[in-house]
């Protein structure tokens, strides 16, 4: 997707992926095998273009930030990878900036008393996509084996997702906050609703707090900002991706520069582009719903919706659960977005034959 959307700009595109059939193979000038974690691979990679970005944090920062230290532009920095990568170090870096965040717990889940229950238990790193998380209500729920933490369970009423795109120079422009609706099995995000029915002053603090999280981590390219909303009208930060991010999907149908071109122009020291937010929309991910070869069933009703986008990841193997695209449907009002998404969502589905 970033490169659909950028190629106008001019750039040439080499693209490292363990898979040589990758969805931006089609795309990209030159696509190199190689796994995210093979120092070789990431070598030759930087070495061989002006400007190296990421579109997943799971990579070796150690190498990465080896070669940002002998001259290499890699954005955003391979040292802000490594804070983000660890959800502790994280979480300490936005306390040491005042910025809200849920409560850890000191004990561990062995000493955790029935009273202390629910609470949620992460992994430090790893996590991606739902896995790594999981809700423990009481001290008979199994738990989640590794190096993990604990964090207070926040009742929050609503998930928000931000999207922020900085520059070298500090410029930040900021995208409508969106509501993110999650799967409760999977712990992913299965819908997002752009923007979020939020009062005007709530949102120009969500927007507010999104930069303060970015500009801690004096970060570069684009930057999406999770947030719980509580019950009392408090925001605190949940996480922090350093990349074009799902919850931002949305913008490529919805806005006039996507946060795919933010991104690229923020890494490339371009100026950054007005979102020019023109349509509420809902966005909506295509889980596999079985394993085999992709198959897509009910695609000419999905077209045939008004407003409706489709983006397929060119994965050729269905699993249950697995991300294998999107659609955005873009409506008068978000509601009417969301309804026609939900009516489409249960005719179309991914399947394995």
């Amino acid at each position: 997707m970033m490169i659909y959307r950028t190629a106008k700009l001019g750039f040439h595109f080499t693209v490292l992926d363990p898979d040589p059939d990758c969805g931006a193979a089609p795309l990209a000038d030159v696509v190199q095998q190689g796994n995210l974690y093979d120092r070789d691979a990431l070598t030759r990679l930087v070495k061989g273009c002006e400007v190296t970005t990421y579109d997943i944090e799971h990579c070796d920062t150690t190498v990465l930030a080896e070669l940002e230290a002998q001259g290499h532009q890699i954005l955003p920095s391979p040292r802000l990878l490594q804070t983000v990568q660890n959800k502790v170090l994280q979480k300490q870096l936005f306390l040491r900036h005042g910025l809200p965040v849920a409560s850890f717990l000191d004990q561990d889940l062995a000493d955790l008393a029935p009273s202390d229950f629910p609470v949620v238990q992460k992994l430090v790193t790893g996590g991606y996509d739902g896995r790594g998380v999981t809700i423990l209500r009481g001290p008979r729920d199994r738990g989640l084996e590794g190096n993990t933490y604990l964090e207070a369970f926040v009742p929050f009423t609503k998930e928000l997702g931000v999207m922020v795109a900085r520059s070298s120079t500090g410029e930040n422009v900021v995208y409508p906050v969106v509501e993110m609706l999650f799967d409760p099995q999977r712990h992913l995000c299965s819908e997002v609703l752009a923007p979020a029915n939020l009062t005007p002053a709530l949102e120009t603090r969500a927007r507010d707090l999104a930069v303060a999280v970015v500009e801690a981590l004096d970060g570069v390219g684009v930057f999406g900002v999770e947030m719980f909303l509580t019950s009392g009208g408090d925001l605190l930060v949940n996480e922090v991706a350093p990349r074009p991010h799902n919850s931002g999907h949305y913008t490529m149908e919805a806005c006039k520069v996507c946060q795919f071109e933010n991104h690229l122009r923020a890494v490339a020291g371009l100026p950054l582009g007005l979102p020019g937010f023109f349509s509420p929309a809902a966005m909506v991910n295509l889980l596999g719903q079985g394993t085999g070869s992709t198959v897509l069933e009910g695609l000419e009703l999905a077209l045939a919706e008004p407003g409706f986008s489709l983006h397929l990841y060119g994965k050729r193997q269905c699993r249950p659960g697995r991300k294998m695209g999107h659609f955005t449907i873009t409506a008068a009002t978000p509601q009417r977005a969301l309804e026609s998404a939900r009516r489409v969502n249960e005719a179309f589905q991914v399947t394995g034959a």
